[in-house]
């Protein structure tokens, strides 16, 4: 047996955080604070399908956080926080999923982030990293695709310009080649949905994924995909030029083409 301190193994690179997508779609979040920074908090929320309800007197709304109560997105409740919030807050009367704070008052802030620590709910405190479960990076988001910068609260700005940088060198059109291969993964699903496919699916379509370029897969049709669909059975990815040869109903067998896809040559 190998001796294990010789095998390459990744380093440990300790001080991190887990970088997580969190699905808090119909979860329901409580916002304290109605200022910009709470804003922004807001947009992400919703952005992400979660119950928003804000905490915070009328008087410290700022005209953004205004306009998503009036256009009935987010719940407002006109005061300042309570404790029972963390167990009944309305409408539903139950304890929230998350707790977000974005007040001007630290002390209120920290005794916020006590009674979440004791009913063991996740809050960030904005602006105090060592009151966070969970900070907030600089997101770029193209349509599906969200990549986050963290600099774990070191440089919120500097994780900002980082983001702007990473979105401006991306391939134009990546958001959209993203929903071009997830409307191909749902249509795969019908077609080989047996759960012994699941390698096989995955191996197929990490191959349709190397073998297009952004703009190929933009440029795809409901057609090109259908097309596409019938070379799986086979683990084949035909040429571009071939699914654009076949439009209009027309069968591999009919084509003057040849790329090895059913191994035989066909020669009009």
């Amino acid at each position: 047996m190998a001796d294990l301190n010789e095998q390459n193994f990744p380093a440990v690179q300790g001080g991190g955080s887990l970088i997580l997508a969190w699905q808090i779609k119909n979860k329901t979040v409580l916002v304290v604070g109605g200022g910009e920074v709470a804003a922004g908090r807001i947009l992400n929320l919703l952005n992400a399908d979660a119950r928003v309800v804000v905490v915070c007197p009328s008087s410290g709304l700022n005209p953004e956080v205004r306009h998503r109560i009036a256009q009935a997105s987010i719940t407002h409740i006109d005061r300042v926080f309570e404790p029972t919030d963390l167990s009944t807050l309305p409408p539903s009367s139950g304890p929230p999923d998350m707790v977000l704070v974005a007040i001007d008052d630290p002390p209120a802030s920290t005794q916020i982030w006590k009674l979440c620590k004791e009913k063991r709910i996740p809050a960030n405190i904005a602006d105090v990293p060592s009151e966070c479960d969970f900070y907030f990076g600089s997101v770029h988001r193209d349509g599906p695709l969200q990549i986050m910068v963290s600099t774990n609260g070191k440089g919120p700005r500097l994780a900002a310009s980082i983001r702007r940088w990473i979105g401006q060198n991306l391939p134009r059109g990546v958001g959209n080649a993203i929903e071009r291969v997830g409307e191909l993964r749902v249509k795969l699903r019908h077609l080989a949905p047996a759960t012994e496919e699941g390698p096989k699916r995955m191996r197929w379509m990490t191959r349709v994924s190397d073998a297009y370029s952004w703009d190929d897969m933009c440029a795809l049709t409901d057609e090109d995909m259908d097309n596409l669909l019938k070379f799986y059975q086979g683990s084949h990815v035909p040429e571009l030029h071939v699914l654009k040869a076949m439009r209009g109903g027309k069968a591999p067998e009919d084509l003057d083409v040849f790329d090895g896809s059913f191994g035989f040559s066909i020669v009009a």
